[in-house]
């Protein structure tokens, strides 16, 4: 059974250390320093480093983890040529199996052209990156709201007890806007008064569960594509 391991990166960057307490796989690097401390720690050998998409606040210590540890990196093959120092190219619903580690490739396009999210289906583990955050989704740089719809509604299929870890601390602000244009929600204010409990204590807000997000997230309720990108508006200017 694997572990994962939070990392706390640059202002509200999430990375994480998936690992079986031998071996290790780095999501999302967005800095190495609190990366190399926290393997180290850990005592754990990096093998892979993968990447959601090829955002700055993402790869930005790929290179010095992969000269460090002589890890792999891995993305998708449309990406390829932005992700620094990949070695492994992954297609859209594409299976990769290391020891441990089994997980599938989700291309989910809308934040970025070419994001992906990493489902470790043998744990019901998805990592989202920025296409879902807790109680939002991410903002659309290169895709279309048809996309990220489209995105989102393949995440809303997978099992409702998978654990969805994404790649920012947005979630009191998210909630603040879900609570704003869904105000009779009683699953949502349970969640917030945990979020703010979670908050004062130091503790992450993620992972979050894919069934609370179904009840809470207001973006995964919107029933088409005219509300969702109405949503998506006026979450740019909140």
């Amino acid at each position: 059974m694997i572990k994962v391991e939070i990392v706390k990166c640059l202002k509200d960057n999430f990375s994480y250390i998936v690992h079986n307490n031998n071996e290790a796989l780095v999501i999302d690097p967005s800095e190495s320093g609190p990366l190399i401390k926290s393997l180290e720690k850990l005592n754990l050998k990096l093998k892979y480093i993968l990447n959601t998409h090829h955002h700055f606040d993402h790869i930005d210590g790929n290179l010095t983890l992969k000269e460090k540890y002589n890890c792999k990196i891995i993305g998708f093959i449309d990406d390829k040529k932005r992700i620094p120092g990949i070695d492994i190219c992954l297609k859209n619903e594409e299976i990769f199996k290391e020891g441990d580690f089994q997980l599938k490739t989700y291309h989910t396009p809308g934040h970025t052209s070419g994001h992906i999210c990493y489902h470790f289906f043998n744990d019901k583990i998805l990592f989202t990156g920025d296409t879902l955050f807790s109680l939002s989704c991410g903002r659309l740089f290169e895709g279309t709201y048809e996309d990220m719809f489209r995105s989102l509604s393949l995440i809303k299929t997978f099992d409702k007890e998978t654990l969805i870890y994404c790649g920012h601390e947005y979630t009191l602000n998210n909630a603040k806007f879900c609570i704003e244009h869904d105000p009779n929600n009683e699953n949502l204010k349970k969640k917030i008064d945990l979020i703010n409990k979670n908050l004062k204590a130091g503790i992450p807000t993620i992972p979050s569960i894919l069934k609370e997000e179904l009840e809470c997230n207001i973006f995964l309720k919107a029933e088409n594509i005219e509300t969702f990108s109405k949503l998506r508006d006026l979450k740019d200017n909140f």
